[in-house]
C-alpha cells in the first residue's frame, strides 16, 4: 500500500474504512458478506435498497463494496480463497498473485528458511503462501487498517498461528530473529501514481538493499522494469512471468550473487544466464520465436537464440528466426509465410484475399497500435482462416511478418 505520509483527509478516511471493516467482522456483518457470496454486480442496486430495509446503510456499502473487492480478487487467489479474504482497494491492486507468491515461498523452504520478516506485507497474501509452506511470519506494515486487514486474511484461512501481524514502521523493526526478510516496497503514490525510480519506492531500494544485506537471506520484489545498472553487484535477480505475462522481479541476496534468470509459471520452469554474447543478425527464416517476457527482461534471448539454433531478425528487436522447428519452453513458436514491407493496404488486400477471419496483431519495435491496424485491415471477417501478423523491423526496415502458431510439444 501507499506508505508516503497521510494528510488529515486521508487519516480521516483510513479512520472511517478501519470502523467499516471491523462492522464487517462483527455478525451482522457476516451474514451479510455471506448473503453476498453470489451477488450480481447488475442487480447490486436492487440489492442494496432491500438490504438497506434490515441494515445501517454504511455496513451495507461496506459490504457490497468488499464482494466486489473478493469478485476482483478471484484472478490473483482463486474463488475460494478470495471468497474467504479481506481486501482493500490498494490491497487487490498490489497483492503478488497467488502462484507468484506460492514459487518465492517454495524458494524460501528450499533455502532452509523457516521465518520470515515479512516487511510492507499489505493485506498478508505473501505471508500467506510463505505460512503455507510450513515457515512462521511476522508481517510488518504501519497502516492500522490494512494490518486489520491481514490479521482478518490470516484468521480466515487458517493460518493466524503461523502468522504475527505487527503494526510498525519496517525501518525500525529488528530482524535479526528470522532466517529471512521479504521486502515489497510501495512502488505507487497517491500524487503520482506508478514509481519507476527504485530510490523513490516507499521505502527506497538502497534501504531495502541494506536490509536485505544484514539478514541470513533476503528477497527484494522490484518492478520488472528496473535497469540492470540498478542492480546491486551481489544480487541473484529473478524475473517472473505468470502465463506469459511479467508479474515481478526478484533480488534475492545470500544464494548465488550476480546471477540473472528467468522463472515462468505455471510450472516454475527457470532459465539461467550464462554470459552468452548477443545473438547475430541474419535473414527471416521458416520460424520465428518469441521469447517469454521474463527472458527478454532477464536479457538471456541469447540462451533462447542457442537452444533454437537461431538468430536475431534485427539487433534491438527480440524476435529470433531459424530454419528449424526446436522446442523451446521459453518462447512461443511461429511459422512464417510472408515477409512484405510495411504497407496497410497490401495488408489488406492480402487477408481478404486469404480468406481470413481472426487476425492476432502482434508489434516489437513498431510504432503500429494493434487494434487500430486491425480495424483498418479486418473491417470484418474475410473467412474462417486464422493468421498472426508481426508487425516488426527486419535488419532496420519496418516490416510485417505473417504466420501462424506452432505446436513444438
Amino acid at each position: 500500500m501507499d506508505r508516503v505520509s497521510a494528510s488529515p483527509a486521508s487519516e480521516n478516511a483510513s479512520a472511517d474504512a478501519a470502523a467499516d471493516f471491523r462492522a464487517l467482522l462483527a455478525p451482522e456483518g457476516q451474514a451479510l458478506l455471506d448473503a453476498l457470496r453470489e451477488h450480481d454486480p447488475a442487480q447490486e442496486l436492487a440489492l442494496a435498497t432491500r438490504l438497506r430495509r434490515d441494515h445501517p446503510a454504511p455496513l451495507v456499502s461496506a459490504a457490497l463494496a468488499q464482494a466486489r473487492l473478493r469478485q476482483r480478487a478471484v484472478a490473483k487467489f482463486g474463488a475460494e480463497d478470495a471468497g474467504l479474504m479481506y481486501f482493500t482497494p490498494n490491497g487487490v491492486e498490489q497483492a503478488t498473485r497467488g502462484g507468484v507468491a506460492a514459487h518465492r515461498a517454495a524458494s524460501f523452504r528450499s533455502l532452509g528458511v523457516r521465518s520470515v520478516a515479512d516487511l510492507c506485507c499489505g493485506i498478508g497474501g505473501d505471508a500467506i503462501a510463505l505460512a503455507r509452506a510450513g515457515i512462521s511470519v511476522l508481517a510488518v506494515d504501519r497502516d492500522p487498517h490494512t494490518c486489520a486487514v491481514a490479521r482478518a486474511n490470516a484468521a480466515a484461512l487458517g493460518l493466524d498461528g503461523l502468522i504475527e501481524v505487527r503494526e510498525a514502521d519496517v525501518t525500525e523493526v529488528d530482524t535479526s530473529p528470522y532466517d529471512a526478510v521479504f521486502v515489497d516496497p510501495a512502488r505507487r503514490s497517491a500524487k503520482r501514481g506508478r514509481i519507476f525510480d527504485p530510490e523513490a519506492y516507499s521505502p527506497p531500494l538502497s534501504w531495502a538493499v541494506s536490509a536485505a544485506l544484514a539478514a541470513p537471506r533476503a528477497a527484494l520484489k522490484i518492478a520488472p522494469g528496473i535497469p540492470h545498472e540498478a542492480i546491486p553487484a551481489g544480487a541473484d535477480a529473478e524475473w517472473i512471468s505468470d502465463g506469459g505475462d511479467v508479474k515481478e522481479a526478484v533480488l534475492w541476496f545470500g544464494t548465488e550473487p550476480g546471477r540473472m534468470r528467468a522463472t515462468l509459471l505455471p510450472g516454475a520452469r527457470g532459465l539461467v544466464g550464462r554470459g552468452l554474447p548477443d545473438p547475430g543478425v541474419r535473414s527471416v527464416g521458416r520460424y520465428l520465436y518469441e521469447p517469454d517476457g521474463a527472458v527478454i527482461r532477464a536479457h538471456l534471448v541469447a540462451e533462447v537464440a542457442e537452444q533454437v539454433g537461431g538468430g536475431l531478425i534485427d539487433e534491438t528487436i527480440a524476435y529470433i528466426t531459424g530454419d528449424e522447428a526446436r522446442p523451446t519452453p521459453y518462447a512461443a513458436a511461429y511459422e512464417i509465410t510472408d515477409q512484405l514491407p510495411f504497407n496497410v493496404k497490401k495488408l489488406k488486400a492480402l487477408l481478404r484475399e486469404r480468406e481470413v477471419g481472426v487476425l492476432t496483431v502482434k508489434k516489437r519495435g513498431s510504432a503500429v497500435e494493434p487494434e487500430e491496424l486491425r480495424r483498418k485491415v479486418m473491417p470484418k471477417p474475410y473467412g474462417k482462416r486464422a493468421v498472426t501478423v508481426f508487425m516488426t523491423r527486419v535488419a532496420g526496415a519496418p516490416t510485417m511478418l505473417l504466420g501462424g502458431p506452432v505446436a513444438l510439444g
